[in-house]
């Protein structure tokens, strides 16, 4: 079984992803080396391969890179009303004079806090998922500078934000990947589950989360960093402006249109869109200046995009090789007496496919048709198979070079050229949240 595992096409081709990540190749030049590795090695071909990665693959991707593109183009937009700058600037005035230790301390805790609640609040109170993070972050870098924050720290901090309420808390994106997906795909297999079990069997994975955040807060990067002032000064990824009351508001107006767009009419273009125009509209922006914002928008939020794309074509790869439904498989091949061993396995395999596939929401439906039988089989309760499920759908999405999860925070934290992708955001979170959720999941699926 070891011997059929390491020769699965999808494993190698993860494995051929972070090497190549990790080894600072560009995140989109390894997907397509991963994706070739994965075709050529379940034997459909390169030419094949390549259709598959271009064809649906690509088109599936193309509308999130665009809706990243606008929502760039909205984020620069924001910075020409004055309200980044009137953050930043109420920050350094509390932050003024004399610098205590108890004063700092207070005030990094409270702006730590901060950051916790707004990426919570992302996905649920206000579900803009990484949109706020292009806003918020860059014109705090200063600040984070100043009290000589690890910026791992909050890349951490981020993504804790960005999975842990969806995988618990049944609001917002939570509602969709609790209800919609996971006991909608556990209820099609066979297995009576009802939208409450969700949250109680979550309860203990989500405790691990928040164990990786204590950690990678009050000990892995708790000690001061220094960056270099210079590099976050020069910064231009946002547009630096004289703060006007008139100016202020005619933000405050376009972000709630901009919430409402993408609340009510489940739109990220038209939201970004509605945003621009109030802009225009009250004279914060000249119509010519909205090809500068737009290229502006595109060099800040489209490497996601592109990579968004590039990912989908790599996920299309792996479901034409197959690969993937062997994968799972093997998971139940002469488990049926070895709990304990079965349910890490599980846990491993959907952290395998996550890591590649980049997405929690599309992790469910391809395991959910093995996994909740091989429950059954084992005798496992249905409060544990939705733990077991909804946990090896969540492992991988911190820590995935590909995910959003882990893409959304080194956009705002790499505005100045100072946040390393691989090194700083997709190591770290890997490390602070896999392992524990690993752990954490592994307990749920045997004591529930």
């Amino acid at each position: 079984m070891l011997l059929e595992l390491l020769k699965n096409p999808v494993l190698i081709s993860v494995v051929v992803l972070l090497v190549l990540s990790a080894m600072r190749l560009n995140v989109v030049f390894a997907l397509i080396i991963a994706s070739l590795t994965g075709g050529v090695t379940a034997g459909i071909g390169c030419t094949e391969t390549m259709k598959a990665f271009l064809g649906s693959g690509l088109a599936n991707g193309a509308q999130l890179a665009f809706n990243y593109a606008m929502l760039g183009a909205f984020s620069i937009a924001i910075s020409y009303s004055g309200l980044t700058e009137l953050l930043a600037q109420s920050l350094f005035k509390r932050l003024g004079g004399e610098v205590t230790p108890k004063k700092l301390f207070l005030f990094k805790y409270t702006l730590l806090l901060i950051l916790t609640l707004a990426a919570i609040s992302s996905q649920n109170l206000i579900p803009v998922h990484i949109a706020f993070i292009p806003v918020l972050i860059p014109p705090l870098l200063q600040i984070f500078d100043k009290i000589r924050l690890d910026r791992r720290m909050v890349a951490c901090i981020l993504t804790f934000g960005l999975i842990t309420p969806y995988m618990f808390m049944p609001f917002g994106f939570g509602r969709i990947y609790l209800n919609d997906i996971l006991i909608a795909n556990i209820v099609s297999n066979g297995v009576k589950a009802t939208y409450d079990m969700a949250p109680r069997a979550m309860l203990i994975p989500a405790l691990g989360m928040v164990a990786g955040l204590l950690i990678s807060v009050f000990i892995s990067y708790r000690k001061p960093r220094d960056y270099d002032p210079e590099k976050t000064a020069r910064a231009d990824m946002l547009e630096k402006t004289e703060i006007k009351p008139w100016k202020i508001i005619a933000g405050i107006i376009a972000i709630i249109l901009g919430l409402a767009g993408q609340i009510w009419m489940n739109s990220l273009v038209i939201a970004a869109l509605a945003g621009v125009l109030v802009f225009v509209l009250t004279g914060v922006i000249k119509l010519r200046e909205t090809q500068d914002i737009f290229v502006k928008g595109v060099n800040m939020m489209g490497g996601i995009g592109i990579i968004m794309i590039a990912a989908n074509g790599f996920a299309e790869v792996m479901k034409k090789t197959g690969a993937v439904n062997t994968l799972v498989e093997m998971t139940s091949s002469g488990l049926a007496d070895q709990k304990g061993l079965a349910v890490f396995l599980m846990l491993l395999i959907g952290l395998i496919i996550t890591m590649g596939i980049g997405s929690s929401f599309s992790t469910v439906p391809l395991i959910a048709a093995i996994y909740v039988p091989l429950c059954v089989k084992m005798g496992i309760s249905p409060l544990a198979t939705v733990a077991i499920v909804g946990v090896a759908g969540a492992l991988g999405d911190a820590g995935s070079p590909v995910s959003e999860s882990v893409l959304g925070p080194t956009a705002g934290l790499n505005a100045d050229g100072q946040h390393d992708h691989i090194y700083d955001s997709t190591i770290p979170t890997f490390i602070h949240y896999n392992l524990p959720l690993l752990a954490a999941g592994w307990i749920a699926g045997m004591i529930l």
